[in-house]
């Protein structure tokens, strides 16, 4: 745990650790389990990863009374304000009021149930509680249907009987019915979780009689607090992810945060005492993440690649709309003499199988998801596919709905979507493509730009001869490139002459005129240099027609610079010879302000290359190479 951040990693034993014994599942993280030494690591994966921030934590189970916003009858749901900048959203079918029996009727059905507008009203306060956080665009998603979560059970105010996680097989799930029978539940229904495998009756009802009072202290909060206004906080994340899936077949928790150890250890006394000795505080120097080979798998959740074992490699694209996951073959090509192309596609497509589950689980991708796998011609190599998939969601917690694989090899599937992922936490939209992952080009921009030119001379006034304009340099190179035919054409078409300024800093659909008047105005204004100017640039690249020559850029200003080929990729102090509007010349200058001619390339007699000759000074204004150096933009305006 960081003072901003808590960081929970699930590690999870492979085949290999298990089938030896090495036990489940672990636990890792900042805020819930840490290191075990180095040997021990080997076999495990990250399977899950949590995050949570200060100041935009999930309210995910928290219970607010709130007050209907505005009904929508052909919606078949109401927005109620729980004190957010965005209502929340409520279902019909989630709506429970005290002595009012309502029909679920799920999306398109009508079953004769009561229709929303009879029962709520705008201004009407209501206790809701939130299933969903909210997402983009979208509002928390509430129900009426209000539940306290124990580590043992769910208790359900509103609810009857007693359910049984189905994630537990049979035989226990049968053994937990009959523990829970007969069960005092004050006159609402309660859900055992998974985490209650091996629980026993004594402890369902000391955890009941916990959740009992925590829904009397909920009930006095909700008499007493105005609406919107927030009844009852779920736990921090550390918390919620020990009472949620830490079981006997987790190895240990291991905590790097003594404050958050200490709170583990509470909780576990109070809930379940056979677990705090599974509970580990992290001392070493080495940060816990660093040492598990977690924070590498963080760093690679960036990424849109995922490399697969064999070669192949997975390519997961995101949109509004859902998430794409494309299968390719890659580099491998099978092994061996009698590699057959389906063999080769099958394999790859079985890895691939069991990697999408990891990385849906690693980056808590929801919503629509479709995964291209690679065409397979036999459909018992297809049915192998999609039964490897879903066995592999078997492991998942969060609930999923797989389609067929289809002949074009896609399998269509959803994810449940309740909060953020770890992508959507670590980054935000990018400010220059606002989030659509491509920009406009430089030759699409300087089109642009062109248009816009010629509208500025056409509305200028006869005496103004020329513009000094302001653009991103890679957009003025498509003027001033190639002979600047561009630029020629647009001049003799307006009859104005154009003179470019502009730095890498600025974006690059950047467009500003800077300056109008004369030409000689706008040529002293506009041309960065001066003959005899000495600066230091930076030599980027061979000159195009002379290899003994090289070139510097200086904010898209092109210097040809006579000798510097050997120089390319280095600082170089240079003297302008000659300076036009959107080029220069100038030769290699020493620190004692002496000119290095052009280094010979013809070889002596020993095979070694002459270095570079100095030749005396000329004329013109001098700068230092310090002063060169710090000087202001030389391409400003200012």
């Amino acid at each position: 745990m960081d003072r901003a951040e808590t960081r929970i990693a699930l590690l999870e034993a492979t085949g290999e650790v298990a089938a030896n014994g090495g036990g489940g599942r672990r636990g890792g993280g900042r805020g819930a389990r840490a290191k075990p030494p180095t040997n021990r690591v080997e076999g495990y994966r990250v399977a899950e990863l949590y995050f949570e921030r200060r100041g935009n934590r999930s309210i995910v189970g928290n219970i607010y009374k709130g007050k209907v916003d505005n009904v929508l009858p052909g919606l078949e749901a109401a927005f109620v304000d729980i004190g957010l900048d965005k209502n929340g959203f409520l279902h019909v079918d989630e709506i429970v009021l005290p002595g009012v029996e309502t029909v679920r009727r799920g999306r398109g059905r009508d079953d004769g149930g009561k229709k929303i507008s009879d029962l709520l009203k705008p201004g009407q306060e209501i206790v809701v509680q939130v299933v969903k956080d909210p997402l983009k665009s979208k509002g928390a998603r509430l129900s009426m249907d209000l539940t306290v979560a124990g580590r043992y059970m769910v208790y359900t105010p509103t609810g009857e009987g007693v359910g049984v996680s189905k994630r537990l097989d049979d035989k226990e799930r049968e053994r937990l019915r009959k523990e829970a029978k007969g069960l005092d539940l004050g006159g609402g229904g309660a859900i055992v979780r998974t985490a209650a495998h091996g629980a026993t009756r004594a402890d369902f009802e000391r955890e009941l009689q916990y959740l009992f009072k925590l829904h009397e202290v909920l009930q006095s909060r909700v008499d007493t607090t105005p609406a919107p206004g927030l009844v009852f906080q779920e736990a921090d994340l550390s918390v919620r992810v020990v009472r949620d899936i830490f079981a006997a077949d987790f190895e240990r928790a291991i905590v790097d945060d003594e404050g958050q150890y200490q709170r583990l250890v509470s909780f576990f006394s109070r809930t379940a005492p056979e677990l705090v000795e599974r509970v580990e505080l992290w001392q070493e120097s080495t940060p816990l993440f660093e040492t598990t080979g977690v924070d590498e798998v963080i760093d690679g959740l960036m990424s849109k690649r995922v490399d697969l074992p064999s070669g192949g490699y997975l390519l997961i694209d995101y949109a509004e709309a859902g998430t794409v996951i494309d299968v390719n073959s890659g580099s491998y090509v099978g092994r061996g003499k009698q590699a057959r192309l389906e063999d080769v596609i099958t394999k790859t497509n079985l890895e691939a199988a069991e990697e999408v589950v990891n990385q849906l689980r690693l980056r808590d991708i929801g919503g629509i998801i479709v995964i291209d796998f690679i065409d397979m011609a036999r459909a018992r190599n297809r049915d192998a596919v999609l039964k490897t998939l879903r066995k592999s969601l078997d492991e998942d917690r969060t609930k999923t709905f797989t389609a067929e694989i289809s002949r074009l090899g896609l399998v269509e599937m959803t994810r449940q979507n309740v909060t953020e992922g770890v992508r959507e936490i670590m980054s935000r939209t990018c400010p220059t493509c606002d989030g659509e992952g491509v920009i406009r080009s430089e030759e699409t921009i300087a089109i642009d730009i062109e248009r816009k030119l010629r509208e500025v001379a056409l509305r200028a006034p006869r005496d103004v001869e020329a513009f000094l304009v302001r653009v991103h340099p890679g957009v003025s190179a498509q003027f001033t490139g190639h002979g600047a035919r561009v630029l020629h054409a647009l001049e003799n078409e307006t009859g104005k002459l154009f003179h470019f300024t502009g730095s890498e800093g600025l974006k690059l659909g950047h467009f500003d005129v800077v300056l109008e008047g004369s030409k000689d105005e706008v040529s002293e204004e506009a041309i960065p240099f001066d003959v005899g100017d000495e600066v230091l640039v930076n030599i980027v690249e061979p000159h195009m027609y002379n290899v003994d020559d090289a070139v510097a850029k200086v904010d898209g200003y092109i210097i040809s610079v006579v000798g510097g080929g050997s120089f390319v990729g280095q600082k170089h102090l240079v003297r302008i010879e000659d300076a036009g509007r959107t080029a220069a010349s100038a030769v290699l200058v020493g620190e004692d302000g002496e000119v290095i001619e052009a280094p010979d390339r013809v070889s002596g007699a020993d095979g070694v290359e002459s270095k570079p000759r100095r030749r005396g000074r000329r004329g013109g204004r001098r700068r230092s190479a310090a002063a060169a150096s710090a000087a202001p933009d030389p391409t400003s305006s200012e």
